[in-house]
């Protein structure tokens, strides 16, 4: 699938505000999954933008706009083409349960994937966090008396719809902020504390996961409406041995495949916030976010 994506964020402050530093996270990864074939990102005031790769491998654009300004403008338009979501057949999770499992225990996995296993502030390992993991494994019929006999990939796929059926899509219910626990709690929030959710249920279980931002495209889902509101998304990577790293959104029922688009991944949302910086001046603003994804002519 082709599609053309233009992504603007806007702040408009009360007054003039100087030697603005910021970095921006998003560029579409080129993978397995999907392939960038044009983009472009613009800033107002001007700036020129100098651009590295993070310690996740993420592209990030870094600009400063020193002079004063009340307003800043950053447009992102990019051309990706996505490819159909991987799913193994049933009863094919990659390596054996129990050996997949007891891989997952071992030294070597803790190294390779230290930075996905340990709980960080968005994520962190509460006792409720942790029975909320552990039933998951309880519901499985013939799951026998632990994960062991349940594939890995499978329980990941039964946890991520535990939180879509469980959990109510509420904007209003939490904010940037919210962690995992207090989500729990709340039993309701959106796509990134779902996504936190599900993270720090899999690093209870020492399965590595990872914190995905990006877009799913619906647009053509809802009856051509040129009134359908769009945003950002936010799913998880979890590592499968015998697979490798796996799409899971726990927000929609939907395998993460064409309909996706990647932009970066990390420990937990605070890793690859799309637009983040900071400013000399007031502290009163105005953000305003506009996403559009369009499936591009042939």
């Amino acid at each position: 699938m082709k599609l053309h994506i233009s992504h603007t964020t806007q702040y408009t402050y009360k007054d003039a505000v100087a030697d603005s530093v910021n970095e921006v996270r998003l560029t579409p990864f080129t993978n397995e999954q999907q392939s960038c074939y044009q983009h472009a990102i613009s800033v107002e005031p001007n700036a020129p933008l100098f651009s590295y790769d993070d310690y996740f491998g993420n592209r990030v654009h870094a600009f400063s706009v020193n002079r004063q300004h009340r307003k800043l403008t950053i447009r992102s338009t990019m051309t990706v083409v996505t490819r159909e979501a991987f799913k193994p057949q049933l009863g094919k999770d990659g390596l054996p349960p129990k050996d997949a499992w007891q891989w997952l225990a071992g030294e070597k996995a803790a190294n390779r994937f230290a930075e996905f296993l340990l709980p960080t502030a968005y994520t962190d390992v509460t006792p409720e966090v942790a029975a909320f993991a552990d039933a998951t494994i309880r519901r499985q019929p013939d799951s026998g008396d632990g994960a062991e006999r349940l594939g890995v990939y499978s329980w990941l796929l039964a946890l991520s719809n535990k939180i879509r059926s469980e959990f109510v899509y509420d904007p209003d219910a939490t904010n940037v902020h919210t962690i995992a626990g207090d989500m729990l709690r709340r039993r309701r929030g959106v796509c990134q504390d779902f996504a936190h959710l599900m993270i720090a249920a899999c690093r209870s279980k020492g399965v590595p996961a990872r914190y995905v931002s990006g877009y799913h495209f619906v647009g053509d889902l809802q009856g051509g409406s040129a009134d359908f509101e769009q945003a950002s998304h936010a799913w998880v990577e979890a590592y499968v041995p015998g697979l490798g790293w796996c799409g899971f959104d726990p927000t929609n029922d939907a395998l993460v495949g064409e309909r996706y688009v990647k932009l970066g991944h990390g420990r937990d949302y605070k890793d690859i916030v799309p637009v983040k910086g900071v400013y000399m001046g007031t502290s009163e603003a105005v953000l305003e976010v506009t996403v559009d994804v369009k499936r591009a002519d042939e």
